[in-house]
């Protein structure tokens, strides 16, 4: 991996703006800091070292996690089912996959139960070409093998399938559409989250438009041009219009069980072996409809 130090993130320790700038935690980059894997303009460099502009940062990735995932049993909500690849329809509140101290009941120990074949099964992803947040529900692909996972996965990076979601949002949007084509990049001040910046940021485009308006909140249909971590939350919050129930990124909260206002509901595809046109809808859970009605 390559990052290179931009105006005004000077003067912050190296292992602590790496950990920032990545998904590795600040243990993991400090003992590949030990090991002399991690490189300041072509030479290895200690943790305590102060970043400064233009600096280049190079490091080799930590090996993924080896994980023997457990299948288990358990209710999929499957839509499309073939050969190469499944449409499932996930509920809010399950976690997609494996992570450091979640290594069961997720939707892979599901597929892993429920599908003889998966793609990528040695990994703690399988079959996993995109993923949605624990408390986002609704639609998303399965691919049953490699070649199929590689081909969607290009497909997605060419915007070649297109995604549309439910979200509910605090406040009156104005505007009955609108593009927020602004660059995301993890928050340095809080690894869980990501922000707008153009510190390390990758393009993030999200299209909205207005399905209803409520006295409080309005109901949004957002399409995804680009499909980074947290998107549409972050960018909901960046026009002040934070999604309803929003753990991490909304002010004010549901006090209820169901989480944040984000539905997967539509899924829109050229089969990658069959060239069939796929296209599937969703309505959201009961427990979206019912707070809906609640604002009604």
């Amino acid at each position: 991996m390559k990052i290179v130090v931009q105006e005004n993130e000077e003067n912050v320790r190296l292992d602590t703006y790496i950990s920032n700038n990545t998904d590795y935690s600040r243990t993991k980059i400090s003992k590949l800091i030990k090991e002399q894997k991690v490189f300041v303009n072509n030479k290895p460099t200690p943790s305590n070292y102060k970043v400064k502009q233009k600096d280049i940062i190079e490091f080799a990735l930590p090996e993924e996690e080896k994980i023997d995932i457990t299948p288990e049993k358990m209710d999929l909500n499957i839509v499309y089912e073939d050969d190469y690849l499944a449409i499932i329809n996930k509920q809010s509140g399950l976690v997609v996959h494996p992570a450091v101290g979640n290594y069961s009941h997720t939707l892979v120990n599901g597929l892993m139960y429920h599908f003889s074949q998966i793609s990528n099964k040695k990994s703690i992803r399988p079959g996993i070409v995109h993923r949605l947040d624990k408390d986002t529900s609704g639609l998303m692909v399965v691919a049953k093998n490699d070649k199929v996972h590689e081909q969607l996965s290009e497909m997605i990076k060419e915007k070649k399938i297109e995604r549309k979601y439910l979200a509910l949002v605090w406040g009156v949007v104005k505007h009955d559409k609108g593009t927020i084509d602004a660059p995301i990049g993890r928050d340095f001040n809080n690894r869980q989250k990501y922000t707008v910046t153009d510190i390390n940021s990758k393009e993030s485009i999200t299209h909205f438009k207005v399905i209803k308006r409520y006295k409080e909140v309005t109901l949004l249909e957002c399409k995804l041009e680009t499909g980074r971590t947290h998107q549409i939350r972050v960018h909901m919050e960046y026009i002040n219009h934070p999604i309803v129930n929003d753990p991490l990124y909304g002010r004010r909260k549901i006090i209820n069980d169901f989480g944040q206002m984000l539905h997967s509901k539509s899924i829109k595809l050229i089969h990658p072996v069959t060239k069939q046109k796929l296209e599937f809808e969703i309505e959201p859970p009961k427990e979206f409809i019912q707070i809906l009605e609640e604002f009604d």
